[in-house]
């Protein structure tokens, strides 16, 4: 269904456009990865970057717990995830989602510079935040999250929320 046209209800709405996909994709600053616990799924905001047609995201130089962080210890036990890119608005006609679906793995390169990969990764996560400039993209030991196998669901409320949705892409190229 393309955005626009008569959804559930009768009201206006459908996926977004595949050109929007990927900008978002590209672009969009923040997910919320989702992963399989012990004790259920487990939710947690992270950035990401996209290199090499997988998803990528590091555990960087922000400040963390002491201990082998949840979403590491999850899919190791368990590689399905899923990242949801959105963004809340009250006006509920410009309301919009991207969830994306896959299998995710632990990286831990024993020489980050020297995994073309990874260092593809590190290079997207640089040039996607400048905030790297001052925080480091990898802790010590180096670790990632790469997402492959992606699958991509959406959902846009109708033509307002894809007007909206492509001018804050503009202010994010």
């Amino acid at each position: 269904m393309r955005v626009g046209d008569q959804g559930h209800h009768g009201q206006p709405g459908g996926e977004l456009p595949e050109d929007v996909t990927e900008g978002v994709l590209e672009r969009w600053p923040v997910a919320r990865l989702a992963t399989l616990g012990p004790e259920g799924p487990h939710a947690v905001p992270v950035v990401f970057a996209r290199a090499g047609g997988r998803l990528w995201s590091p555990v960087d130089g922000k400040p963390k717990s002491g201990a082998e962080l949840a979403r590491l210890r999850h899919v190791r036990a368990d590689p399905r995830v899923c990242l949801l890119l959105d963004d809340y608005t009250e006006e509920w006609s410009e309301l919009w989602w991207l969830r994306v679906s896959g299998a995710a793995r632990v990286v831990e390169p024993a020489d980050p510079a020297r995994d073309p990969e990874v260092a593809a990764a590190v290079a997207a996560l640089r040039g996607k935040y400048p905030q790297y400039g001052a925080i480091p993209v990898l802790r010590d030991p180096p670790r990632l999250l790469c997402i492959a196998s992606l699958r991509l669901r959406s959902w846009c409320a109708g033509p307002a929320a894809l007007a909206r949705l492509r001018a804050t892409l503009a202010g994010y190229a």
